[in-house]
């Protein structure tokens, strides 16, 4: 029997469709009362257990080595929580023309948020570039912002963020950072068996991202929250967010190459700098919003699947590139050539 395939001919990603599924669902039997209870109990041990593996995948030596190639962690980390917060507080001036002040709310959250690690690992792999540094960036961005996305959180959108507190950041870091911790811990145990499965990561990663959504947008529709959003308003909220995208892939790319990296740091600083992690972002906006996280996450939901359909198309036309010695710039690809293999590339949530 032949497997069925999602056609290649067809232009929208078949998770693309699961979300906005998941979404209707929400709308048409939202979670009250003691299911909701459940959903949020669900979701909250998804993530736990998605961070968990993402601890039990990465290598200890993996990460070592990639702490030596600093130069483009940092640029990776600034692109993440410096030039992305800088162009969401410019966006500032968008409201009310194009934005109302909750979705500016959210779109400002969005661009706090850490990078992605499973996508910009799976198109950095497909373009050929520094897969090794793509798996390191990735990680360092979601652990760096485990912290610093609630600190900025607190300063940039303040009372309007949703109650940020001692207590909201031990809860993030209680669900993030401490199953990451234990996944580190176990590795020597389980990380042979993650290794060989990848699938299951992909699983829990896409799976536990649904049933985050499912859970905020059951609430928005309970709180009642959706009558404050017009057609109108998420179109210009696309408009602002296509124009966002364009500009970090822009300034990623170009100014790698202006840093004098070679082209296979490029490419990972590229899919590293340039795009949001839904689940990161997911849960921190569940505990830094509440009731209204449903709302402020929208924003993160379409620049989430806007990224993922532009970078897998610039992801394939990178992959046609010659690759050429480019005499005079800085490169830790390495080993890259021969981790490539062994990295996955059919994730593209995250």
């Amino acid at each position: 029997m032949k497997r069925l395939k999602w056609p290649a001919w067809m232009p929208v990603d078949p998770y693309i469709l699961l979300l906005l599924g998941t979404v209707a669902l929400a709308a048409l039997v939202p979670a009250r009362g003691t299911s909701a209870d459940v959903a949020s109990g669900a979701s909250t041990a998804a993530i736990a257990f998605l961070f968990f593996l993402y601890g039990a995948r990465l290598s200890t030596r993996e990460a070592l080595d990639g702490l030596r190639h600093w130069r483009l962690h940092v640029t990776v980390l600034a692109c993440t929580f410096v030039i992305f917060p800088l162009l969401g507080l410019a966006a500032r001036g968008l409201v009310p023309v194009f934005l109302t002040d909750p979705l500016y709310q959210g779109l400002l959250f969005l661009t706090l948020v850490p990078s992605t690690i499973q996508s910009s690992i799976a198109f950095t792999s497909i373009a050929r570039g520094n897969v090794p540094a793509a798996i390191c960036a990735g990680s360092f961005s979601s652990l760096v912002g485990i912290v610093v996305t609630p600190l900025l959180a607190a300063a940039l959108l303040g009372s309007s963020g949703g109650g940020f507190s001692a207590d909201s950041l031990l809860k993030i870091v209680l669900q993030l950072l401490v199953p990451f911790l234990a996944g580190q811990l176990t590795r020597r145990w389980i990380g042979a068996f993650v290794a060989r499965h990848k699938k299951i990561l992909g699983l829990v990663d896409r799976g536990s991202i649904l049933l985050v959504v499912y859970t905020a947008f059951s609430e928005g529709m309970v709180q009642g929250i959706w009558h404050q959003v017009s057609p109108l308003r998420l179109g210009g909220l696309m408009i602002v967010e296509a124009v966002l995208l364009a500009l970090m892939l822009a300034l990623s790319w170009y100014g790698a190459k202006a840093l004098r990296f070679g082209r296979e740091d490029r490419i990972a600083i590229q899919f590293a700098g340039s795009k949001k992690s839904l689940a990161s972002g997911l849960p921190m906006a569940s505990v830094l919003f509440g009731a209204h996280a449903s709302l402020a996450v929208l924003p993160l939901m379409l620049f989430h699947q806007m990224q993922l359909m532009v970078c897998a198309v610039i992801a394939k036309r990178r992959s046609h590139d010659p690759v050429t010695e480019e005499p005079g710039k800085v490169s830790a690809a390495g080993s890259a050539a021969a981790s490539r293999t062994a990295v996955g590339t059919t994730t593209r949530s995250g």
